[in-house]
């Protein structure tokens, strides 16, 4: 009752009325298929806990980590902290691609078109004759070019600089990453790496995620960077407090280059918040796919949840399973999409971003919040043809829990996004109450061949930005 109530004060702060929002999304979709028993999915478990949960609660730092860097940024001389790393959190966020050359020139012609074009038309009006030099025109073009394109810069992680992205993102990216390397650890338990590949390893928050979750197999964290700096910090966080200057545990390594030679191959290959450093797209797929060669079990990339960065994975996505092809190698999208087809989030008319959500403890820095929530894009793909995977539809949104139904949208394995409305009365009594506990980012243990498509539109947005604000307004709980 607590949660509808919530709900209906959000909906009208929002501008909403209750019997507005059912006439816009209550529509009862019949033939709902039954929850996919052959996977004899339940099995006595709570539906709380049915197999298609994968959301973690509130995400919590290693104490070393926390101790570790609690201790240097109280010995660190940067002044204005707070202001400098909450001003390269919003940059790093905003930040987009790079353009890339060939479609710099493209639209540089059809702006030198135009101009052309509207020179001669107000000459017809007014008479006389084209008095700008090609000189003229092409300054023109340059200083609208400037004004229109998203000017990218490569960062250079210097000392401070560094520093400045442990306190703003390691934290976050520690959640992020946990988010998605609990997602492999859930659906294959018998999974037990022994090598860790992190390109662009920054400050080391990867290393620190896989061994709090694969700590008693993993043998090598292979941290790679191109940032001196940052390998440097990195090393010195992973050594503690501690005056005997051994690692927090044992067989990490930092280097600046990634380890050449087909051998040189590891079970699961890492990057995260990584790939939009690189300064075009023949370098971030070419690392892809370098990355993808050095994969023996599973490659995991992680962006933020912008639609730059869902692009970009989805870039790598494609490239990744058109090289197997060709090579003749099998490969498979592990998670977080369903299928191998096109996203269907692009497809829309107004594209939107393949995101989750996920709380977390922050750093224990005086500016900081008790918990906060990191908005991440994840890709995961895997070795083998992956067809013992079930197909069952990933929950994109938050699910909306109301008065005896409940409001879910879906990524499905044919490549469609559904909206379904489910209910008790018209459904299972079990596939009503697994979706009433599922979040956004599980899965649904069913079968959705006979769920009716419903475009997503506005109202659908104006959704999940109602969910979010109750999604935020959560009380931090322990880690699952």
């Amino acid at each position: 009752m607590a949660v509808i109530k919530h709900l209906r004060v959000a909906f009208a702060h929002a501008g909403f009325t209750p019997s507005l929002i059912v006439r816009r999304l209550a529509t009862i979709v019949p033939n709902v298929s039954q929850v996919d028993n052959s996977s004899n999915f339940l099995n006595n478990v709570p539906h709380r806990k049915h197999p298609g949960i994968l959301h973690l609660k509130c995400v919590k730092l290693p104490p070393e980590l926390v101790q570790a860097v609690s201790f240097w940024v109280a010995q660190s001389p940067i002044r204005d902290l707070e202001k400098k790393s909450k001003s390269f959190s919003n940059y790093l966020w905003s930040r987009k691609r790079p353009v890339e050359l060939k479609d710099l020139r493209k639209k540089s012609q059809l702006l030198e078109q135009k101009l052309r074009k509207d020179a001669e038309v107000l000459i017809q009006e007014k008479g006389g004759s084209l008095d700008e030099s090609d000189e003229k025109l092409k300054q023109k073009v340059l200083t609208a070019i400037r004004k229109s394109t998203y000017h990218w810069e490569e960062l250079k992680y210097t000392e401070e600089l560094s520093f400045i992205y442990m306190v703003s993102r390691m934290d976050a990216n520690y959640a992020a990453v946990s988010r998605a390397f609990h997602e492999i650890q859930k659906r294959v338990p018998d999974f037990q790496p022994k090598t860790l590949l992190d390109f662009g390893s920054g400050s080391g928050a990867v290393s620190w995620a896989a061994h709090s979750i694969w700590g008693e197999s993993l043998k090598e964290y292979m941290n790679i960077d191109c940032s001196l700096p940052m390998l440097a910090l990195a090393e010195k966080l992973m050594q503690g407090i501690s005056e005997s200057q051994e690692l927090c545990f044992p067989g990490v390594y930092f280097r600046q280059f990634t380890p050449v030679g087909p051998k040189m191959t590891f079970d699961l290959t890492v990057s995260a918040f990584s790939l939009n450093d690189l300064p075009t797209y023949g370098q971030r797929m070419a690392t892809v796919k370098n990355l993808w060669k050095k994969t023996n079990n599973f490659l995991v990339l992680v962006e933020n949840g912008t639609k730059e960065g869902h692009q970009m994975l989805m870039e790598a996505r494609d490239v990744i399973l058109k090289e197997a092809d060709k090579v003749k190698e099998e490969a498979h999208v592990f998670a977080p999409c369903p299928h191998h087809l096109p996203c269907p989030r692009l497809l829309l008319d107004n594209p939107l971003p393949c995101n989750f959500l996920q709380q977390y403890q922050p750093l224990p820095l005086s500016w900081n919040p008790s918990y906060k929530i990191e908005k991440f894009s994840f890709l995961i793909l895997g070795r083998g043809s992956g067809k013992s995977m079930e197909p069952w539809p990933r929950v994109t949104q938050p699910v909306l829990c109301r008065k005896r139904h409940v409001h879910v949208h879906l990524c499905c394995a044919d490549g469609t996004l559904e909206h379904a409305v489910v209910t008790s009365k018209k459904h299972s009594r079990d596939l009503y109450r697994c979706v009433w506990n599922s979040n956004c980012g599980d899965r649904l243990p069913i079968l959705t061949t006979d769920i009716k498509s419903i475009s997503e539109d506005k109202s659908t947005l104006k959704d999940q930005i109602n969910d979010s604000q109750k999604v935020n307004t959560a009380p931090c709980q322990d880690q699952n």
